[in-house]
């Protein structure tokens, strides 16, 4: 199984599967001399790990992150750096009855029409177990971008889970780590934490989330056409994530229904550069980044692994029904979050470094351009 390196410059490969003794990443690309904090990259993980709350899996895993090379008195030497993360809470016996069955909406049936062998113990490779690795990866790159781009903020939340969205004229940007949701509306919680539970204890159902993710600060210039458009490399990492089936990019799926003259982002001249009437276009536009805030959003579905009892089939062919035991998130979107921002932060650097690549020192200019 090839395709498990994401990047150009800055190039994350993850490894490992949900029920072996560990998981991580190589990176490769990261610059040297960034001071590289195994509590910083910590920090990230502890955002997505599970176990936290009842909303999330029960599965205790700690996730602590070892740096095993490229990091020498506490900053990179500019080779690669090996991320591991242990796995200590696997309960492969859980899935002991599905040894021979495929998971209605879970990815067990097309690895084992590809490959011919699956890895039922969680899923292996498909499960969203990997992006363990890449929040690890995405701390390296928010390492760098804290040094090349101090001012640059990435911040993920969840705007919508099944049939409950957030209220924008409530958004506050401050209560989005006050909760289990990363809602950013107090307000909404007891409702979402309500529906979730019913569906989690009441009727033993999962049910998808749409996640929005934010770079604040990012410089104009990041992209290059035709193909390493920055909105494309951002689609690409989003629609990788696992669960993933859409993506937009600002307004996306939304502007079908605008007229050219809604769409259009007016343009005006600032004291510091241009500055636009508002941002439908999330901050891409031609691929290469405006200086606006770019903004990014997500669909995950539900959760396939459910209590409910489904119809499917066995390796040989016959019909059979299937109920998933284990531990496995109501809404696995809520731990998403972490992994969207982690996902927008290597792309970030790996635009960054190829826009230096090509363009070099240049000094910027009132367009804003970057150097």
């Amino acid at each position: 199984m090839s395709y498990n390196t994401f990047g150009r410059m800055f190039r994350i490969t993850t490894w490992g599967e949900s029920h072996g003794p560990a998981l991580g990443a190589t990176v490769d690309g990261c610059p040297p001399g960034i001071e590289i904090d195994p509590d910083f990259l910590q920090r990230w993980l502890d955002k997505r790990k599970p176990g936290q709350n009842k909303n999330t899996t029960q599965r205790k895993e700690p996730d602590a992150v070892e740096i095993l090379s490229g990091v020498f008195e506490g900053k990179s030497t500019g080779t690669p750096i090996q991320l591991m993360i242990r796995n200590t809470d696997q309960r492969s016996k859980d899935y002991g009855d599905i040894v021979e069955k495929f998971r209605p909406g879970h990815a067990d049936i097309t690895y084992w029409q590809k490959y011919g062998i699956r890895d039922y113990r969680g899923g292996g490779r498909s499960s969203a177990r990997e992006t363990a690795a890449r929040v690890a990866a995405g701390g390296v790159a928010r390492a760098v971008l804290n040094q090349m781009l101090p001012g640059l903020k990435i911040t993920g939340y969840m705007v919508q889970m099944g049939e409950k969205h957030i209220d924008r004229s409530r958004f506050d940007w401050d209560e989005i780590g006050n909760n289990d949701f990363w809602l950013p509306d107090a307000a909404a919680v007891p409702e979402w934490d309500a529906y979730l539970g019913h569906l989690r204890k009441d009727v033993h159902n999962s049910v998808g989330a749409v996640i929005e993710v934010v770079a604040q600060g990012a410089p104009a210039g990041l992209g290059a056409p035709v193909y390493g458009k920055l909105d494309t490399d951002l689609a690409t990492a989003m629609m990788s994530i696992n669960a993933v089936k859409a993506v937009e990019i600002g307004d996306g799926m939304a502007t079908a229904a605008l007229t050219g003259s809604e769409n259009a982002d007016e343009i005006f001249m600032g004291p510091d550069g241009p500055v636009y009437s508002s941002n439908h276009a999330g901050g891409i536009l031609g691929g290469i980044s405006t200086g606006q805030e770019i903004v990014v959003r997500f669909a995950v579905k539900p959760t396939s692994s459910i209590l409910t009892t489904r119809k499917t089939i066995t390796k040989s062919g016959e019909e059979t029904e299937i109920i998933t035991k284990g531990r496995h998130d109501p809404c696995v979107g809520i731990r998403a979050v972490p992994v969207g921002e982690a996902m927008m932060a290597c792309v970030l650097l790996d635009h960054i470094l190829m826009h230096r690549g090509q363009i070099g020192g240049a000094v910027g200019d009132t367009l804003g351009r970057i150097g």
